[in-house]
């Protein structure tokens, strides 16, 4: 067996929406020998580029991320799918003799592509339709509360509100027999091909983050979210239900540009759930026990570890 430190290294940059990943990962990126891969679940559409807070052209083109603009609007990727190409970006890395360095707040991927997944089965459209239909009758929380019936540990975890978690755990049941949650517990193999170092972006003060995520969202609203969303829906084939339309503030952009209620109030929504992505991304970083803690103000401190880890 190939020994912990003959391993090739692998650097997480993680943290939450608006903690300044992308300033430190560029940063670093000017000091080392590294390739940027973007671990976010927003950036991989292409067309989401103010709601996502996607790094602008000339960023791009002087630090290259992998896994940006691969998929358009109304195609699906996984975590699965982002486990098997970060996989193959690592690997391009180290045949090139340099350091992969993952960037994002996507905590699904990290741990898809640190840990693996479970083995659930795959998905049925016909019976996804079904539950769709369903809901359009009877509600997502009215399905929620029928799966919390058939499965209570899924059903806590689930916001009743969650439509595609909803429509997978039922999907799941109605295919397997089995729990989604019980399927989940199947113990993973953790991936030995590399060593990884975990640097976290700390957030002591909650204020603080979220002042910057009221301020990034008026930034993107000055740029023209609101122009992107419209140009979205402009798609003859646009449907609100696109996984990519998921992402924080599209789907209350939407809301708004049908009718549904002011910007004043499309504002608020989008603030809400913004804040609610930080809080839940900082609840699976402190999950993260073994990552390592640093300013995104301060770059010597992460270098400091990086070339640590390296020696």
């Amino acid at each position: 067996m190939t020994s912990s430190v003959e391993r090739p290294a692998v650097v997480f940059l993680m943290g939450p929406t608006a903690s300044g990943k992308t300033a430190l990962a560029t940063t670093i990126a000017q000091h080392l020998d590294v390739d940027l891969v973007s671990v976010d679940s927003s950036l991989v559409y292409r067309g989401l580029d103010i709601g996502s807070a996607k790094p602008d052209r000339e960023t791009l083109a002087r630090f290259p991320h992998a896994l940006v603009d691969v998929r358009e609007p109304w195609q699906t990727y996984s975590a699965a799918d982002f486990a098997e190409d970060a996989a193959s970006q690592i690997r391009r890395s180290h045949d090139l003799g340099r350091i992969p360095l993952l960037v994002g707040g996507t905590g699904l991927y990290f741990r898809a592509l640190e840990r693996g997944l479970s083995e659930l089965p795959a998905s049925d459209p016909q019976l996804r339709s079904q539950l769709a239909n369903e809901a359009a009758l009877v509600g997502w929380p009215a399905l929620h509360a029928r799966l919390a019936g058939l499965d209570p540990v899924a059903g806590t975890r689930i916001h009743p509100n969650d439509a595609q978690r909803i429509g997978r755990a039922l999907e799941v049941i109605a295919i397997s027999g089995r729990a989604l949650s019980a399927q989940q517990l199947a113990p993973l193999k953790r991936n030995e091909d590399w060593r990884i170092l975990k640097l976290a972006i700390a957030t002591p003060d909650r204020e603080a983050l979220h002042s910057r995520i009221a301020e990034r969202l008026d930034a993107m609203w000055s740029a023209g979210f609101l122009e992107e969303v419209r140009q979205l829906l402009a798609n003859p084939s646009f449907d609100p239900a696109w996984t990519s339309m998921r992402a924080v503030g599209y789907r209350q952009s939407l809301q708004h540009l049908r009718g549904d209620f002011d910007f004043a109030e499309c504002r608020r929504r989008a603030l809400f759930a913004s804040r609610q992505l930080a809080k839940r991304q900082l609840t699976w970083l402190r999950g993260e026990r073994d990552s390592i803690g640093v300013s995104a103000s301060n770059s010597d401190q992460a270098l400091f570890r990086i070339r640590g880890f390296l020696r």
